[in-house]
C-alpha cells in the first residue's frame, strides 16, 4: 500500500511562496543532494495545478541540460522519469508521463493510487493537500532560513492538527528538515 507525503519548502514564517513569489527559495547544494536521493524513492508526484506549473517546464526543460550543476542535471532527469498526476480542471492537455486528474475526483484518484502503488506518492500544492488532509501520512517540510512575511502558507487548513516530530536534520546551508507523522 502506498504513502502519501506533503512536502513543500517554506520560509520559517511558514509560507512557501512570498508575496513576490517562490523565487526565494534559492536552494543550497546540500539541499539539492538531499531531496535528489528523497525524489529517488518516490513512486509519483501529485501536483496541484500551479506547483505543476512551476515545476513542469524547468525540470523538463530547462534546468537538466548539459552546463546545469550536476546535482539539478540528476534532478531533472529523476523529475522526468517519476510518473506526475496533476490535480486541475482547467488544464486540457499535459506531456506524456502526466496524467490529468479533475478535482472532483481528487480523493477516490488518491485512494486508488494508495491502493495500487506500493511506494511513496510525494504530494505538493497547499490547496491541494488541504482537500485530501485525511489521505496525507507524512508531512514533510524543508525551512529556508529567512522570514518573507506573508504569502501563501505551507497548509492553509481551517483546523487544528497534530502530529509527531520523526526525523529533523539540519544542513550546513542553514536549511532545516522536518519529518512528521500523526501520532
Amino acid at each position: 500500500m502506498g504513502k502519501v507525503i506533503y512536502w513543500m519548502n517554506a520560509s520559517i514564517d511558514g509560507y512557501i511562496e512570498g508575496p513576490g513569489g517562490m523565487n526565494f527559495l534559492d536552494p543550497a547544494e546540500d539541499y539539492h543532494q538531499a531531496a535528489n536521493d528523497h525524489v529517488r524513492r518516490i513512486a509519483a508526484f501529485l501536483f496541484g495545478r500551479r506547483l505543476y506549473e512551476a515545476m513542469e517546464k524547468p525540470w523538463t526543460q530547462d534546468l537538466g541540460k548539459e552546463g546545469a550543476p550536476a546535482v539539478e542535471r540528476e534532478f531533472a532527469q529523476l523529475y522526468k522519469e517519476t510518473p506526475r498526476y496533476v490535480f486541475s480542471d482547467t488544464l486540457q492537455t499535459v506531456p506524456e508521463g502526466v496524467t490529468i486528474v479533475r478535482r472532483k475526483d481528487a480523493v477516490s484518484a488518491v485512494t486508488r493510487l494508495k491502493q495500487e502503488i506500493d511506494g511513496t506518492l510525494q504530494l505538493g500544492g497547499p490547496e491541494l493537500a488541504a482537500s485530501l488532509l485525511d489521505l496525507i501520512d507524512e508531512f514533510w517540510v524543508y525551512t529556508f532560513p529567512l522570514i518573507v512575511g506573508g504569502g501563501k502558507p505551507y497548509l492553509p487548513v481551517g483546523k487544528e492538527l497534530r502530529l509527531r516530530l520523526v526525523e529533523h536534520r539540519s544542513f550546513a546551508s542553514g536549511i532545516m528538515f522536518q519529518r512528521y507523522v500523526r501520532p
